[in-house]
């Protein structure tokens, strides 16, 4: 079994080649049971979560084990730490094992991007991200990969980490700016993709304008949400899994919950979005939101582009 360093994987997941491979991954044939949850108080009182996601084709299986512990941010430590092991699905032998936690935020980030090459505008200009997490620090350079912004924004609560960030960026050539006024940033942002852990609407329905298209990812438990009902209500709204989504993120379960929003509600998953089973964004005055819970799948995509690439630099 191949150990794949860590420092290498960022190298074989090129946001342009990642976007595509995932493209072509929803448009195969897969076997994607429903991960599962557990959630666990550490001796700190926190509620942490352990994720378990497998899924196979005819030719590999993968498993991703992910713990989510948000207190470890308080003690400068990444919140998500994860594993992957890809094995051969006809012998069931162990090909690779991986850190999975670039490569979880890199699909990620990549998978928000496919989407949005279907429900932004195509002459969106302005982007505004929301957070700086591990997810964050990709979404800008997937984006960038499928529309052409003008205007780059970030915003975060801790204004140190803020300005590491944006620094961050400026030294790989990325033009960013830093915001403090969230409002005035998303009433003018034509695409705002949220990546927090906020337990708490971040972002109001009442500032997004007309023609924006709305990317929540942060939230993965029941009772956490970055947007609220006002946005809920003007959106439409589109997935990366029905099942996933609707049930396990309080994005859309908790409007759910309250008759805010239906299941019959949602547009289209990801899937259907890539075969053409449903067009996207249908006029430039239309809001749109996608809400990502992340699929397995998705994961599988992104270690298969590690393997090949690292398997190919042994010979």
């Amino acid at each position: 079994m191949l150990i794949i360093p860590g420092e290498q994987i960022s190298q074989y997941l090129a946001y342009d080649k990642l976007i595509e491979g995932l493209r072509n991954i929803f448009l195969s044939d897969y076997t994607m049971p429903l991960r599962h949850h557990h959630f666990y108080t550490n001796r700190d009182g926190d509620q942490n979560t352990l994720i378990l996601m497998p899924v196979w084709n005819q030719d590999y299986i993968g498993m991703k084990q992910v713990t989510v512990a948000p207190g470890n941010a308080k003690e400068g430590q990444p919140s998500i730490y994860a594993q992957y092991i890809l094995s051969d699905a006809r012998t069931g032998q162990p090909l690779a094992m991986m850190n999975a936690a670039e490569l979880t935020s890199r699909r990620t980030a990549c998978t928000s991007a496919l989407a949005s090459s279907f429900l932004s505008r195509n002459d969106s200009e302005n982007l505004l991200v929301v957070g700086g997490g591990g997810v964050a620090r990709h979404l800008i350079q997937a984006h960038l990969a499928v529309r052409s912004f003008k205007k780059i924004s970030v915003w975060m609560r801790n204004p140190e980490k803020l300005a590491m960030f944006v620094d961050q960026l400026l030294t790989e050539g990325i033009q960013v700016q830093a915001v403090t006024n969230l409002e005035q940033a998303a009433r003018c942002a034509d695409v705002i993709s949220c990546a927090t852990l906020s337990k708490t609407p971040v972002i109001k329905g009442e500032w997004v304008k007309p023609g924006t298209h709305l990317d929540m990812i942060g939230s993965h438990k029941p009772d956490t949400r970055e947007t609220d009902d006002d946005a809920i209500r003007k959106s439409s709204i589109f997935v990366d899994s029905r099942i996933g989504a609707l049930h396990e993120t309080g994005e859309l379960a908790l409007p759910i919950a309250d008759g805010i929003l239906s299941e019959s509600d949602v547009k289209a998953d990801i899937v259907e979005l890539v075969k053409g089973m449903y067009q996207g964004r249908k006029t430039d005055q239309e809001i749109t939101l996608f809400k990502s819970a992340g699929l397995a799948v998705e994961d599988l995509a992104a270690a298969l582009l590690v393997y090949q690439n690292f398997k190919d630099g042994l010979n």
